[in-house]
């Protein structure tokens, strides 16, 4: 081998690069696992919100030494901030944590950039859309352009009732047209969301969180964020959706509107369309009818309803209260929190709005934040007026901290800019003066509602107390200084992990792949003798290199990453399996060791690229089109195929060189495997016919079952929202399934068997249209409500803490993804599918010169795909492991593409080169002495390639259990094609061609 110098120090050169950058993660993980033991040794769990306090502490401990030196190699010097951002990434698959895809409402920045117009046009338009996008792969504002122009008329959207308004005078005017106001719009939205990525991303940073990543997804106002680690996953969530809308506002006496409630319960009983309805929400008394009047009363009192009582059958919004607010503060009642929606309908419609007084008529009815023991809410009456603008907005705010109150309670401190200071000191002195109130509210939430005792308060000073806990404070203060975002954000599509579940994930991972190294390494010795120890020395490099390129990369590692990787050491193999059958062949036609061992790396060569440069065009467009984890997975398959052919081809030669030029020698064989498949010779064509009958029959019985019992569809293709949940014991899934069904829960669920008999995953659509956080803790309250029978004793906190890294048993993994963007990601799939065939399709045209070689090729993959698809629909439903269509179904699919057409275009580089050796041979002898005398190396790879994936499948835990059956069928399936599909077709088809030729001279 030539350059063997070159080749040794770029070997030399990688191992130590690969090494220097593996080496920042073992410190970081070291300095972060001390932080964990100091803030375990700190804070006991007896203190109250000890978790909170802990995860302070570490990242207290952690910024405290953020730009000290905590890693000297000598030559260089490194703070704590170097090293983490170097260290290897792990994944929500493997660490825990949440990812979420957030969609910023583009129908509300439309809406207050129109100044909340009442036109019906527009109205009508935005409606239209929302609609139109449930099934819609364009962007909000080209379908509400597309509705707008079905239905203006003569309504122009520089209309002075639509966008030409004093907000956008000066960038609008009514001469516009409709294109031109288009792209001014289109600008704004874009601005709006940029504005909204960036508070996100301060959000995010104040939270604390080691190597986030937020992106924003094309031009479609998605914004994507993973946060690996995160512990506290509803604080992560609500730092996502709030949108830090603070005001301020004078607040009326609750006893003002003590008579006004009894008024309005009047006026609603011959509004409230079925009023038994409403009393069997809240409940049945025996109780004699109460009058208004009475309930009025009771509201200076203490009395309460509970919520299987009411007072009457006929008082809709008095049967609701649960409490009584008091003389003299800020509070009207107190109301259940599921009831908060209905009592808002009802007081802000007209007929009882009608009831205020002149000077009462802009009132503003919001609630407060939920008593967390009782779940009960304060209602309050804010002073409004006609613009409903707040008398200060939060936009004044310049700093906010946590800090603790004189009571010892969390709190959060602000500080007004000049002109805000001077607003808050009117208000205050106002305040005083008259014995009132300044409720101070938070996204439409009175976050507190003080009285000022001591005066103006001048300086632009004041603080938000609130029972907050640690994190809620220090939360509250960093969205108050990261601003508000310009929309709503909802959460479209999101996948929470517990740490419990991260650290399975791990254990499995590195099991599974420890074994299939050493069945691999055992293998090769066992195969390939002294040899294959060679090739392990250069897989163990191999592996080596690619997990230091992921570090170096700034990369993220999941379970499919790994999965990725031990997939790639059976490539590797394939690579050596290959070099080593043609170095055999080479000494079996009677040549020198030298020789043999050139024209084996040689002659190998054209195969080994060709088979790596289809399964890397797969692995390209499953990175193009594929998210999160099966990024992950393509990411270190395309790594693993560069590193594979570096050192199957260069650094197994080295080795081999050094050896022989010591006077070593190689048989390349042991004494076992000496004879195995030599002086083979199969007539493959002859068995084409059986072969065809065969896959015809498996791919009529697969096409049927596809009719019939169809695909598993997981909520990636559906939508929906899927839950890990563990039980102390074993359960029954279908029992399960039933009791989730019944129409006081979901109405329709599915629960299977995921891993063990005591874990389900269940699946639900309910409200599968609707979004929000009061869903999501609806729906989950729903969940635990169905299961509680299940879960001996465990309460509805300890069910959902996904925060507990020991955790065995409760909701373990949260899954939602919303009709839209299951839409999205269907579609990204058929496109990934069609996009590896078309490209497979021309690189082999290209390569091999002829139309018949591609479609042998293709054909093959149609029949692999349809084969493994109709194994998942015949066995879905009893295998004991999860077998849904989704994103990691569809890389396997691809990567069975890529296995399939590995295998085929070995089998096509050896019949181009028995056609130019043996130009007087039949064409079927060709093909015939090709499938034969790769016949060794055909099943040599495929039996490795099997045991890598069986022991992941065996040992790599539940969540790649599915993934890894649709690679082990397509594995075994395209094996098979690759003799008796891919190149009988070749053959019948240049046969055929032939013969008209043949006919026509």
């Amino acid at each position: 081998m030539q350059n063997k110098g070159l080749v040794k120090l770029f070997a030399l050169l990688f191992g130590l690069v690969s090494i220097y950058q593996l080496s920042f993660t073992f410190k970081a993980n070291q300095i972060e696992t001390n932080a964990e033991e100091q803030a375990i040794e700190k804070i006991a769990e007896t203190e109250t919100d000890y978790r909170a306090l802990r995860s302070q502490e570490e990242a207290n401990y952690l910024e405290s030494i953020a730009t000290d030196t905590v890693y000297n190699i000598g030559i260089a010097k490194y703070t704590y901030n170097d090293v983490k951002s170097k260290a290897m990434n792990l994944g929500l698959d493997l660490k825990g944590g949440i990812n979420v895809i957030l969609q910023v409402s583009v129908k509300d920045i439309l809406k207050g950039l129109a100044n909340n117009t009442k036109d019906p046009v527009f109205n009508t338009a935005l409606d239209n859309a929302s609609e139109v996008q449930k099934n819609s792969q364009n962007t909000y504002l080209e379908d509400f352009f597309v509705e707008f122009d079905k239905i203006k008329g003569d309504t122009k959207l520089a209309s002075p009732d639509i966008f030409y308004t004093k907000d956008l005078d000066g960038e609008i005017d009514g001469s516009m047209t409709d294109d031109e106001v288009k792209t001014v719009i289109q600008t704004k939205i874009d601005e709006s969301v940029v504005s909204a990525f960036e508070v996100l991303r301060k959000r995010i940073d104040g939270l604390g969180v080691t190597s986030p990543n937020i992106q924003r997804l094309g031009n479609s106002g998605r914004i994507l964020i993973e946060l690996p680690g995160a512990k506290d996953i509803d604080r992560a969530e609500r730092n996502f959706t709030t949108m830090a809308q603070l005001q301020f506002w004078d607040a009326y006496k609750g006893e003002q509107f003590f008579n006004f409630l009894g008024q309005a319960n009047e006026v609603l009983k011959p509004l409230v369309e079925d009023a038994q309805e409403v009393v069997e929400d809240a409940g049945t008394s025996d109780s004699e009818d109460a009058s208004a009047e009475d309930a009025v009363e009771d509201l200076l009192g203490a009395a309460t309803t509970d919520s299987t009582a009411v007072a009457s059958e006929t008082n809709p919004l008095l049967d609701l209260i649960r409490g009584p607010g008091y003389q003299g503060g800020p509070v009207i009642a107190k109301f259940e929190l599921k009831d908060k929606e209905k009592i808002l309908e009802y007081l802000n419609k007209k007929e009882v709005r009608a009831l205020l007084p002149a000077e009462q008529r802009y009132a503003k009815f919001v609630f407060g934040k939920p008593d967390k023991d009782s779940e009960l809410v304060d209602l309050y009456a804010l002073i409004g007026n006609r613009d409903n603008i707040p008398q200060l907005s939060g936009a004044v705010v310049t700093d906010a901290r946590n800090q603790f109150g004189p009571t010892g309670k969390s709190e959060v401190s602000m500080q007004m800019n000049a002109k805000g200071a001077k607003i808050w000191e009117e208000m205050t002195g106002k305040a005083f003066n008259q014995g009132s109130q300044i409720a101070i509210v938070l996204d439409d939430v009175v976050y507190s509602a003080p009285g000022v005792t001591t005066g103006p308060i001048s300086g632009g000073n004041s603080s938000i107390s609130g029972d907050f806990t640690l994190n809620e404070a220090i939360d509250l203060a960093n969205v108050l200084r990261a601003g508000k975002l310009p929309a709503t954000a909802d959460i479209i599509s999101s996948e929470v992990v517990g740490p419990s579940l991260g650290q399975e994930a791990i254990d499995s991972g590195t099991m599974s792949f420890i074994i299939a190294l050493i069945v691999v390494l055992l293998w090769m010795i066992f195969y390939y003798g002294k040899a294959g120890g060679f090739a392990d020395i250069a897989m163990a490099l191999n592996i080596l290199l690619i997990f230091g390129i992921l570090s170096g990369l700034g990369a993220v590692l999941t379970l499919p990453g790994i999965a990725g990787i031990v997939l790639t050491i059976g490539m590797s193999v394939d690579a050596n399996v290959l070099i080593f059958e043609r170095i055999r062949e080479e000494l079996a036609k009677g040549k020198g060791q030298k020789e043999s061992i050139k024209d084996g790396f040689g002659n190998a060569l054209s195969s080994i690229l060709d088979a790596n440069i289809t399964t890397g065009l797969t692995a390209l467009i499953l990175f193009i089109f594929g998210t999160g984890p099966i990024k992950g997975f393509a990411t270190t398959l395309l790594i693993g195929i560069g590193t594979s052919l570096f050192t199957a081809i260069f650094i197994t030669r080295l080795l081999i060189d050094w050896y022989v030029n010591r006077g070593g020698e190689l048989k390349f064989s042991t004494p076992i495997t000496k004879n195995l498949f030599r002086n083979i010779n199969i007539e493959f064509l002859k068995k084409r016919k059986v072969a065809f009958i065969i896959s015809g029959a498996i791919l009529a019985l697969s096409l049927g079952s596809l009719f019939t019992n169809k695909l598993d569809q997981g909520v990636d293709f559906v939508g929906g929202r899927t839950y890990l949940v563990r039980f102390a014991q074993d359960v029954n899934a279908a029992e399960i399934t039933d009791a989730l069904s019944k129409p006081d829960v979901f109405g329709s669920a599915d629960a299977k068997t995921f891993g063990g008999a005591n874990q389900l995953k269940i699946t639900t659509k309910y409200k599968v249209n609707e979004s929000g956080a009061e869903v999501d803790e609806e729906i989950k309250g729903k969940l635990f409500n169905g299961l509680q029978p299940y879960l001996e004793g465990m309460n509805y906190e300890g069910f959902l803490d996904l925060n507990d890294v020991n955790k065995q048993v409760g909701l373990m993994e949260f899954y939602k993804v919303s009709p839209t963007i299951a839409d999205d990601i269907k579609q990204a799939s058929v496109w990934a599918v069609l996009g590896s065939l078309i490209v497979v399709f021309l690189y082999i045209l290209i390569r091999f010169k002829r139309w018949q070689y591609s479609l042998g090729a293709v054909a093959a993959v149609f029949h692999d795909v349809l084969i493994v698809l109709g194994i998942f629909s015949l066995t879905y439903k009893f295998m004991p492991f999860n077998m849904e269509i989704n994103q990691a179904f569809i890389a396997a699919i691809l990567t069975v593409i890529g296995y399939s057409l590995n295998d085929t275009v070995v089998v096509f580089d050896r019949i181009r080169e028995f056609f130019n050796e043996h130009t007087s041979w039949e064409f079927d002898r060709v093909v015939n002495s090709s499938l034969s005398s790769t016949l060794s190396r055909t099943l040599n790879t495929s039996l490795t390639t099997l045991v890598v994936l069986l022991a992941i499948f065996i040992f790599g835990g539940d969540s790649i259990r599915g993934f890894m059956f649709a690679l082990i069928v397509g594995v075994i399936v395209g094996t098979y094609s690759s003799l008796f599909i891919a190149t009988p077709i070749m053959y019948d088809t240049v046969q055929k061609l032939e013969d008209k030729k043949k006919k026509k001279s």
